[in-house]
């Protein structure tokens, strides 16, 4: 009759697990709304962004709201493809990313609404 005992975890296999997660919260990806919002403004000229966090806080899906003139002329998959190409790395470091782009004249036509 043989006796095993279970397996316990140590402090550094628990220290490499831990390090090998990804970053959970917007601290630990350093994507914030304001980050977010700098990079629109430099990459692609954002001259109105509304950014809405909308994984309860924790900072890994993001709704955004993009005003530039680099949107004109441009359909919608080609307006995204340009955030998406200009904030890769950005974007790549969070879960979830949804954009809604408009030109100014767009956006003035709505009334500055979505």
């Amino acid at each position: 009759m043989s006796t095993s005992t279970p397996a316990t975890s140590t402090p550094a296999t628990s220290a490499a697990a831990a390090a090998a997660a990804p970053p959970t919260d917007a601290a630990a990806s350093g994507v914030t709304i304001a980050s977010l919002t700098a990079a629109l403004q430099e990459k692609v000229g954002a001259s109105h962004v509304e950014l809405v966090d909308t994984s309860g806080g924790c900072g890994q899906m993001f709704e955004a709201t993009i005003v530039s003139d680099l949107f004109v002329g441009k359909t919608t998959l080609m307006r995204h493809r340009a955030v998406n190409a200009a904030l890769k790395a950005e974007i790549g470091a969070v879960h979830a990313w949804t954009q809604r782009c408009f030109t100014a004249a767009e956006w003035e036509k709505r009334g500055g609404k979505v």
